[in-house]
């Protein structure tokens, strides 16, 4: 995840070196600071691939400023390659760092990622809306459920509004495959809350409201945002941004509202910069502080920033699936691309060299003064 890009969904899927088992459950203690458990923080390594010991390293300076939760971007191809055989190896590493840590997950399930549907194991092969199957999903997310007693809240589908832009037909469709699999999965896991996620600035530039309204299901309705047009350049200013952020109450109606991934790029060549990130970092607490009894959690994105032409290409490849990531209404124009790529590779708090950013700071400070 890295899962979505804020806006568009990133994908995180970290490679990791299992150095022993005993790691992915730790015995050792856990941390007893004051946290809060609605600010959370996408954490993520600055290298493309990294060692399960660096992660560890990594998740425990993120921990530390006193966040309560991450993001963990679960893909159903690969956790479940085999019908009804899981293989769990990545996903213990991650899980047991978050639970080393005292964090709470938010999970990001793979039924819809923007204009993509899935990636979903071969077995099932491509399916449309129709054909999914509320029962295989049903039983995916109870295993991952019962295994996983951090995880409150899922998003079972990502950048929703893409999916249904020139497809509102389906939307009926959809919302019956949700609420069967919410109902079944609320009597095993009750006090798990589900919804689905919307990007916000593709839902005001391209005025898709109306679809976040017909899908305004669930326990929340969450949302990503990041300061951008069309063409991936940042147009708003930090008080412009904070501004399209309270769009989302009246989008969600009566549901509360989860801010999924909210971040702000430091590269100028999208025309962002480190002093407006940490503006922006200031207006989001603003942000959360005037409205928090109306809010499930809020997550930065991210941690740290990644190496130029590392973060975003056209296509991302899941296990042995490909998910494109240029839609909604984004393009796939290389101009367009290169401008995400150099957005998401510099939207992290620290810098790829490990050089706290001033926002690093402003993050850690906001977060003392809300615990």
């Amino acid at each position: 995840m890295d899962k979505k890009v804020l806006g568009i969904i990133t994908i995180a899927v970290v490679i990791i070196t299992v150095i022993s088992a005993a790691l992915f459950f730790p015995n050792s203690e856990t941390m007893t600071q004051k946290t809060n458990e609605k600010i959370g923080l996408v954490i993520n390594s600055p290298n493309p691939s990294t060692t399960l010991q660096e992660l560890d390293k990594i998740y425990a300076e993120a921990a530390a400023t006193g966040i309560g939760r991450s993001n963990v971007y679960l893909f159903w191809n690969m956790v479940e390659p085999v019908r009804g055989e899981f293989d769990w190896t990545q996903y213990d590493a991650l899980m047991g760092l978050n639970k080393k840590n005292n964090l709470n997950v938010t999970l990001y399930f793979s039924i819809i990622n923007g204009e993509t549907l899935g990636p979903f194991p071969s077995w099932i092969g491509k399916p449309s809306i129709n054909s999914i199957g509320e029962d295989r999903v049903v039983s995916v997310l109870d295993a991952v459920l019962s295994r996983y007693d951090i995880v409150d809240t899922v998003i079972l589908a990502g950048e929703t509004e893409s999916q249904f832009r020139f497809n509102e037909q389906n939307i009926p469709v959809y919302k019956e495959l949700f609420i069967g699999v919410y109902d079944k999965i609320k009597e095993k896991h009750p006090d798990v809350k589900i919804g689905n996620a919307f990007a916000l600035h593709h839902v005001l530039n391209k005025n898709l409201q109306s679809i976040v309204t017909d899908l305004a299901i669930g326990d929340f309705i969450a949302f990503s945002y990041s300061p951008v047009d069309v063409l991936n350049d940042i147009v708003n200013t930090p008080q412009q941004a904070k501004e399209d952020l309270q769009m989302v109450f009246e989008l969600a109606g009566d549901k509360k509202v989860g801010i999924f991934e909210i971040g702000w790029s430091t590269s100028d060549f999208v025309g962002g910069s480190d002093p407006e990130q940490t503006e922006f970092l200031e207006k989001s607490f603003e942000f959360y502080a005037e409205n928090e009894s109306e809010l499930e959690f809020l997550t930065w994105y991210r941690q740290y920033d990644r190496p130029e032409g590392t973060c975003m290409i056209e296509y991302q490849n899941i296990g042995d699936d490909t998910l494109s990531v240029g839609g909604s209404g984004f393009g796939s124009s290389e101009h367009v691309i290169e401008r995400l790529s150099n957005y998401v590779c510099n939207a992290g708090l620290i810098n790829d060299d490990g050089t706290p950013k001033s926002s690093w700071n402003e993050f850690e400070k906001q977060i003392d003064m809300i615990n």
